[in-house]
């Protein structure tokens, strides 16, 4: 049986590891953080839905292991990379999470190796970017030498029928000889492979996803302010409009968009877009319209505790949900920390509630918040801010409870249907 180093033990790289592990691989799990080395060795799990007898029941039976030292990549047949992409400051594409990966390993890439990437990018990362620091540094060449290939990760957390084995694959070789290595080796763990031409049209493939529902989420909340002014309820017409059985997909509006896909991806194509003479309208306006929606949610906040003759300056506020979306303990680029950051440059007074996310860790956008824990849920604390925002709504939550002792609420996720005829509730 093969074995398999899975780089990157995050959202993606865990799961996938686990996936190859069960499958009969051997998977060396790679991470450059030793506490999460440490917490896999230990048998504890960091995210919420992988449970520690998953971790530990691979561990027992000496399937996987992890380490900080890309050395071990010496020991395998493929290579699997699972790395951030965030944007910069600017709002441009950071690969310098490939990039520096693909330096480490290179020196211990050994022929007949497949290296296959998997974190979303734009097209030419793996045949341009990624190929050429592993060829400078390994002096092997990419397709005569070792194989590469892109397999976009196509994660769902917080969904309970989303199964790595049972996701359709796409993959996307650097030479014909490339893809048929990364259908050998995916196919120990995944069910269905789609291959494609190229690692370009694999890339493209990931953007092409992510952007179609950052469009139409960016729709659903244009129309949700449009309709609004309007005196319409726009999760009222999408229940109706789903109804049809043909030509119509729902999406649903929100305080913005969150996670490590949506939120960047439109920019990776926008920026690539660029340097081919190429301009992507519709995709720009989708993003600044999403961009907008914290905004819209904060005024709309202002304006209902107006309603209670309450300014928003010195009114305490909090925040229900800090994880991107529900019941997931993920707060890659969630809305709520730009909910939170608005609401404290108008004065208010903020904190949160999730009980998935009990404290805020170090995070690279938001740093200023690391530390900061959730509120207890109990009636005397709700009742004792002015205001509750609903930013995710979590499952969890005891939506009955928090409609019977908060003094105001704000609800970005129609979370509380029942309680629309009451006067101290309105959707955002």
């Amino acid at each position: 049986m093969k074995t398999i180093a899975i780089i990157g033990l995050g959202y993606v790289g865990l799961p996938l590891a686990l996936q190859f592990s069960r499958s009969g691989a051997t998977v060396i799990g790679i991470d450059i953080d030793p506490a999460k080395v440490d917490a896999l060795k230990q048998g504890r799990s960091y995210i919420k839905h992988i449970t520690p007898e998953a971790i530990r029941e691979q561990f027992a039976a000496g399937r996987l292991s992890a380490t900080t030292d890309f050395a071990a990549v010496q020991q395998v047949d493929a290579a699997i990379i699972c790395v951030p992409t965030p944007l910069n400051k600017n709002r441009e594409p950071d690969i310098s999470f490939i990039m520096s990966t693909g330096e480490a390993l290179a020196p211990h890439l050994r022929p007949g190796v497949l290296v296959a990437l998997e974190s979303s990018t734009y097209p030419g990362t793996t045949d341009e970017d990624l190929r050429g620091v592993l060829e400078a540094g390994s002096g092997l060449t990419a397709g005569r030498d070792f194989h590469l290939a892109f397999s976009p990760e196509r994660e769902d957390p917080g969904n309970p029928q989303s199964v790595v084995a049972s996701i359709p694959k796409v993959i996307g070789g650097y030479t014909p000889a490339c893809l048929a290595k990364a259908q050998e080796i995916y196919g120990i763990a995944i069910q269905t492979l789609v291959p494609v031409s190229s690692c370009r049209a694999a890339e493209a493939t990931k953007l092409m996803e992510n952007i179609f529902r950052c469009v139409n989420i960016a729709l659903v909340n244009e129309l949700k302010i449009v309709y609004d002014a309007m005196d319409i309820d726009i999760w009222e017409v999408i229940e109706a409009a789903k109804t049809k059985p043909f030509g119509f997909m729902p999406f649903y509006p929100g305080p913005g968009l969150g996670g490590h896909c949506i939120p960047i991806d439109p920019f990776y194509l926008a920026w690539k877009a660029r340097e081919y003479g190429q301009a992507t309208r519709f995709i720009e306006l989708a993003g600044e319209i999403n961009t907008r929606m914290p905004e819209h949610v904060v005024t709309r906040v202002s304006e209902a505790l107006n309603t209670v003759k309450k300014p928003l300056n010195g009114s305490r506020v909090l925040v229900i949900g800090l994880a991107y979306k529900a019941n997931v303990d993920d707060d890659r680029e969630s809305p709520s920390y730009v909910l939170m950051e608005l609401l404290k440059q108008r004065g208010a007074q903020v904190s949160y509630y999730d009980p998935f996310v009990p404290v805020i860790k170090v995070t690279r956008e938001h740093p200023q918040w690391a530390g900061t824990q959730s509120v207890e849920w109990s009636r005397e604390t709700i009742a004792a801010f002015d205001c509750v925002l609903i930013a995710t709504a979590h499952t969890c939550i005891d939506y009955r409870q928090l409609a019977e002792w908060a003094a105001l609420i704000v609800d970005t996720r129609n979370a509380m249907p029942f309680a629309a005829a009451s006067t101290h509730y309105v959707k955002a």
